[in-house]
């Protein structure tokens, strides 16, 4: 039996990837895709998750606008990491893909997710990989959706280092209030993956050709979008691997049919919403003596070989 689950993203590069991988998974089925402001604007992630779907055939799958500004905040707490559409901006405006000929639904992110999570009859895994306003939203609504929901898998957070800043990844840093609602509403199974993973699972220029060479929609779709990945980060000098890049929330989508790729630690984890310097920090508490029941399992290590296999496979 496939597993249910919905994605909340905003649709750069690597959520583009996670969609492309949820949607034609033989064992996962998409019930529906939310959109939120966060590495583009509302109207620019809504577009291109439309892209990407219209581009596979799968414009059945629902699309539904949220979130267009963090939940207490107006605009970001601080600069990004890159200028937009610089050959440091792994993401861009628009995605490199057809425009988009379907629409995104009447009823909003918020509407979708009560209405769908309130209606279940079996439980539901939600998938956020952008910023956290809409699930944050939603829990301040109806707090008791976190029954419906089987486990939440986040990519976001850091422990090691930042991306936006020293301390902060940028999913948490765009909406840390929405984050710390998220991380202390109790949800049965919260899984976090982070940089530390993330960083780990890289995707190679090689593997981008093999991709391509599948001469799929989706292999060629995948490999440009990766490729765009590993020239921006080389620009940037974002990692230190060369001809590679990190693929952040595909690796969310593959831990879902392959949950070996992730190792993880049961750690009590809260969010800097305060301080100047390290606002939007995930803070992992991984002394012997912890303080705090924990409350997320937080990936520490991930593998690039099953990512890539993954990836190739469903693509195929």
């Amino acid at each position: 039996m496939a597993r249910r689950l919905i994605l909340d993203v905003d649709t750069g590069t690597d959520d583009a990837v996670a969609i492309l991988h949820a949607a034609l998974h033989p064992e996962l089925e998409l019930a529906g895709v939310t959109t939120v402001n966060g590495n583009v604007g509302l109207a620019h992630t809504t577009d291109n998750t439309l892209r990407v779907l219209d581009l596979i055939g799968r414009s059945d799958v629902g699309v539904h606008p949220g979130l267009a500004h963090p939940i207490a905040r107006r605009g970001f707490p601080g600069q990004k990491h890159y200028e937009r559409d610089t050959d440091r901006d792994m993401h861009g405006t628009s995605l490199p893909l057809p425009e988009a000929r379907s629409k995104a639904r009447d009823s909003t992110a918020v509407e979708f997710l009560l209405e769908t999570l309130r209606s279940a009859t079996s439980r539901l895994t939600l998938v956020p990989v952008g910023p956290l306003s809409n699930i944050a939203t939603v829990l301040a609504i109806d707090p008791s959706v976190v029954e419906a929901v089987d486990e939440l898998v986040v990519m976001g957070g850091a422990h090691a280092y930042g991306n936006v800043t020293a301390s902060a990844e940028f999913n948490v840093w765009a909406d840390p209030e929405a984050a710390a609602m998220v991380f202390s509403a109790g949800f049965e199974r919260l899984t976090l993956v982070p940089l530390d993973a993330t960083h780990q699972a890289l995707v190679t220029r090689r593997d981008c050709e093999a991709m391509a060479a599948l001469g799929t929609p989706a292999g060629r779709a995948a490999a440009d979008l990766i490729t765009r990945r590993i020239d921006a980060y080389s620009a940037g000098h974002g990692i230190s691997a060369t001809d590679a890049a990190p693929v952040h929330d595909a690796v969310c989508t593959a831990y879902l049919v392959r949950p070996e790729i992730i190792t993880t630690r049961h750690l009590h984890v809260t969010v800097d919403t305060s301080s100047s310097l390290t606002v939007g920090r995930t803070v992992m508490d991984t002394r012997p003596n912890a303080v705090g029941e924990p409350n997320a399992h937080v990936a520490f290590s991930a593998d690039p070989a099953i990512l890539v296999e993954t990836l190739t496979t469903t693509f195929a």
